[in-house]
Formats: structure tokens, C-alpha cells, sequence
């Protein structure tokens, strides 16, 4: 079609294809359309499946009921993202995962590896088995609902249900990595090529344009959604990345636990803040970020200009007490300092 391929992990993936602007716009007016095969699927089954998803990550996923699915973070022992990851809960003895596309192979040796001897559970990289196809955006349902008798508009956000779409056995979870209502649809590879097409070509009069990497990455960022590898890795805590509301100590052992438990005991130094900048210079990944008194506090781990909001973003980790909302910041940007404020997170909100 004509887009604007890259490396991505080994993958060749679209960055763009009509431009990052304009697919981002589609995705918050109307409805973007992802190709996200790339992500990794590993899969659970067996009596002790649910024990060691319970054992591997920091969220509690005894709390699903079939059909439900969390957002979780796969922990180190020391409480830091091996990865962060979607749970599907299918049934009692089958769980399903889906993981980073460039962390699938580590992290299905980890969860092997941690579970093998401990719990009565098979473990399957499953990836090669599923395409993933992402339809988001205000106008996402109206589109995928001509394609599938499935009860999809009763679907509750983070639910999925399995049925046909296109005449094709899916999964289809009403999840997304935008900030929009929208689907996320795995299917076996050899069919995803003609739902694309069909999906674009029912959605064209609705405004539905085709979506690369790089609006997904903006997209996002508006939602004040982590990437791994830049918010969140092996080095950071749910609680410095401000994702408190998955981790569940109460509820057992899991991997990083005591570890998590005593940096909460002691309070953490810094946390994950988002920033506006104040002039028209834009922050990128990687740029150092200078708070009170010269401190250098670090490097933004996401920024770009915000297409919807209009405005230059970033996310940044920061000195406890300089992450209050309204405090004022500088980014390194090239040979000057620019002015930033914090702003709460996240940027964007979608209307309800």
C-alpha cells in the first residue's frame, strides 16, 4: 500500500502510510486500522494455569471471569518489568497472553522456566499461530459489527468473546494501545490479509484510514499509555511508573513481591510524570531532563508533538518532589534548555 517500512524487532512493519498526522486524526475522529501481528501470543493451559500466571505476574488474575481480560505487568525479582502484557482469561485451565513482539521469545523461557517443577501447567509461544488486527477509533464498532453477528456492541471495554468475523473464527477483545474504544482481533495469519482489506473497504466512507507504528506511538502517548523499553523496563517499578493500580501484593506470592512491598514501606525517589513543553521546541526520546536547582533528573522516555491536542508532549522520570502538576521543568534540547511544566496524566481523554 505504499507505506513507509522499517525494521522494527526484526519485523518489517509499517511506520506510516498516509502520514503519522492524518492516521492519528482518523484513529480520534473516526477509526484507524492496525496490522499488530507482530505481537506475541503465549498461551497457558492445565490445572495450575491460573497458579502460575498468579505466580508470574504482579496483577490479580484470579479476580477474571471467562471472557475478561487485565492489563499486568510480567515481573522480575527484584519487582521490575521483564515485560508488560494483556491476560485473557479463556477458562479456568486456559489463559492467554499477549506480549511485546520483541520480548515473546524471552518472556515464554521466563514464564517456562519459572513454572517448570513448581505447577501443573503447559506453556505455548503461540505467536506463529495468531495475526492481530486492531480496529480503533469513535467509529470502530460500527465498522466491525458488519463483519460479525457476535454480540460486540454489549461487549464491556476489556471483555472479549470468540466468534466469527468475516466468516472467520477470531477472538475478538474490545481492548486497544490507543486511548479510543476500538477491537483488537486475533485470527489465524492465513486470513487476516482479506479482513484488512475488507475492513478498509467497508470503512472508507466512514473516514477509516490505515494506521503504521508511528500514530500508534503517538496515539498512545496522548493516553499516557508505557511502551516497554522506554517507560518501563527491567529497572522500573510498577509503583515508579505509576501503575500501582496493577499490582496486588495482598493476594499472595508472586515474583518481585517482597521487593515491592519493601520500596513501598520506604517510598520511591521518582516517578513517571508527563510534561507539556511551553515554546514550540519539541522533546524527544532520549533528551536530558533538567529540574530544580540544575539537577540533571534523567531522560525523556517518550516525546513528540501531540497531533489531536496540538501541543508538544513527553514522559519523564522525575524527583518525587519535583512531579506535582504545574511544576516547572527544562529539556535538553539540543545546545538549549526549553521550558516544560507537568501536567497530570494522561494528556488525552477520550469522551464518554
Amino acid at each position: 500500500m505504499g507505506a513507509k517500512m522499517v525494521n522494527f524487532g526484526g519485523w518489517d512493519m509499517p511506520v506510516e502510510y498516509s502520514g503519522i498526522v492524518s492516521e492519528h486524526l482518523a484513529t480520534r475522529t473516526a477509526a484507524g486500522l492496525f496490522d499488530v501481528s507482530h505481537m506475541g501470543e503465549i498461551e497457558l493451559r492445565g490445572p495450575q494455569a491460573l497458579d502460575l500466571v498468579q505466580f508470574v505476574t504482579c496483577n490479580d488474575a484470579a479476580r477474571l471471569t471467562d471472557g475478561q481480560a487485565q492489563y499486568s505487568g510480567l515481573m522480575t525479582a527484584a519487582g521490575t518489568f521483564v515485560d508488560d502484557l494483556l491476560v485473557h482469561k479463556i477458562s479456568d485451565g486456559h489463559y492467554f497472553l499477549c506480549v511485546n513482539a520483541s520480548n515473546q521469545d524471552q518472556d515464554f523461557d521466563y514464564i517456562r522456566d519459572a513454572g517448570r517443577g513448581r505447577f501443573n501447567a503447559q506453556v505455548e509461544n503461540a505467536g506463529e499461530r495468531y495475526s492481530q488486527l486492531a480496529i480503533q477509533g469513535p467509529k470502530a464498532l460500527g465498522i466491525l459489527t458488519r463483519f460479525t453477528s457476535a454480540p460486540i456492541s454489549s461487549l464491556k471495554y476489556y471483555h472479549f468473546l470468540t466468534g466469527e468475523v468475516d466468516g472467520v473464527s477470531a477472538l475478538i477483545a474490545r481492548t486497544g494501545y490507543t486511548g479510543e474504544d476500538g477491537f483488537e482481533i486475533y485470527l489465524a495469519p492465513r486470513h487476516t490479509e482479506k479482513l484488512w482489506n475488507d475492513l478498509l473497504e467497508a470503512g472508507k466512507s466512514e473516514g477509516l484510514l490505515p494506521c503504521g507504528l508511528g500514530a500508534r506511538n503517538t496515539l498512545r502517548l496522548e493516553a499516557g499509555m508505557c511502551l516497554y523499553g522506554h517507560e518501563i523496563d527491567d529497572t522500573t517499578t510498577v509503583w515508579e511508573a505509576n501503575l500501582g493500580w496493577i499490582c496486588k501484593p495482598g493476594n499472595g506470592d508472586f515474583l518481585g513481591r517482597n521487593a515491592l512491598l519493601a520500596q513501598k514501606e520506604t517510598g520511591v525517589r521518582r516517578v513517571l510524570a508527563g510534561f507539556e513543553m511551553q515554546d514550540r521546541m519539541i522533546a524527544r526520546d532520549g533528551y536530558p531532563v533538567i529540574v530544580a536547582n540544575g539537577q540533571k533528573a534523567g531522560c525523556v522516555t517518550s516525546g513528540s508533538p501531540a497531533p489531536f491536542l496540538k501541543k508538544n508532549i513527553g514522559m519523564a522520570y522525575v524527583p518525587v518532589e519535583s512531579s506535582a502538576p504545574g511544576t516547572s521543568i527544562r529539556i535538553g534540547v539540543r545546545s538549549q534548555e526549553a521550558s516544560a511544566k507537568i501536567v497530570p496524566l494522561p494528556f488525552y481523554k477520550r469522551p464518554r
